[in-house]
């Protein structure tokens, strides 16, 4: 991978992820950043009160708008694995995109992607039934989003196999496996705490293609998205952090359908 392939990348952020009198992350702070919002849509976070506001402000700076669907899960958070059969993904997964449609549609624009989250994200990555179901859901209701996954994952194929453009995905804060998977949160060291370590991370991403697996291997990593999490005490300063070096590499930082996805 030569360090001149990607000229553009996107920023992308799970957004809207507070809940009645609970409060999660700066959205508005973090949309003046990113060029993404990955918008909770109620099932693990978010309700229609929070999910209408954070559309509002994805408009305002002109974010692209995605559906960050995941398994019914409130308390969890999304982050626990269920049982869950492929129709039953299927089904959750268009019931969520139409949630955030709606808020969409009123506010004048559309949806641009969606994006599983958590436990969701990772079972698709690696189940190819699932990842389907899930690939087949966002092109019932409309084959022109792009479905975000894990870089190499099963949930890119399916995408890609149902038709649709796709957007390959890395994370500046996690950790990752020598097969290109995220190293589980339970395990030590799953996050990455330190703000350079990450930046340097995003970046050789961004510029080489690869990253450091935690064996110590150098393993191919082609990604048309870095994910920021928005939900860190200083995760506002981090992404501002990261924007201004990938500017300073003579990157563009871009949503998908502006700075071209996979087909």
């Amino acid at each position: 991978m030569t360090p001149d392939v990607f000229k553009t990348i996107d920023l992308n952020s799970d957004l809207g992820e507070s809940f009645g009198a609970w409060r999660m992350g700066d959205d508005a702070a973090l949309l003046a950043v990113v060029s993404s919002a990955n918008i909770a849509c109620g099932f693990h976070a978010g309700d229609p009160d929070i999910m209408r506001h954070t559309v509002s402000l994805a408009v305002e700076h002109n974010v692209a708008i995605g559906a960050h669907v995941s398994l019914p899960d409130l308390q969890g958070f999304g982050r626990r694995e269920m049982a869950v059969t492929p129709n039953e993904a299927y089904a959750m997964t268009l019931y969520q995109i139409g949630a955030l449609h709606g808020f969409t549609r009123a506010a004048g624009t559309r949806l641009r992607h969606v994006k599983p989250h958590g436990a969701l994200y990772n079972m698709a990555a690696r189940d190819a039934a699932l990842a389907d179901a899930i690939a087949q859901a966002t092109r019932d209701f409309d084959p022109s989003l792009c479905l975000f996954g894990l870089a190499g994952s099963a949930l890119l194929k399916a995408g890609r196999d149902a038709g649709l453009t796709v957007a390959a995905e890395a994370f500046a804060d996690r950790s990752y496996r020598a097969d290109g998977s995220l190293q589980p949160r339970r395990e030590p060291g799953a996050v990455i705490s330190e703000s350079d370590q990450a930046i340097a991370q995003a970046m050789a991403i961004a510029r080489e293609g690869s990253v450091r697996a935690v064996d110590g291997q150098i393993i191919t990593l082609q990604a048309d998205t870095l994910c920021v999490h928005g939900d860190g005490a200083h995760a506002v300063a981090f992404a501002r952090s990261l924007h201004a070096a990938l500017e300073a590499a003579g990157m563009v930082v871009a949503a998908p359908h502006l700075s071209g996805a996979r087909a």
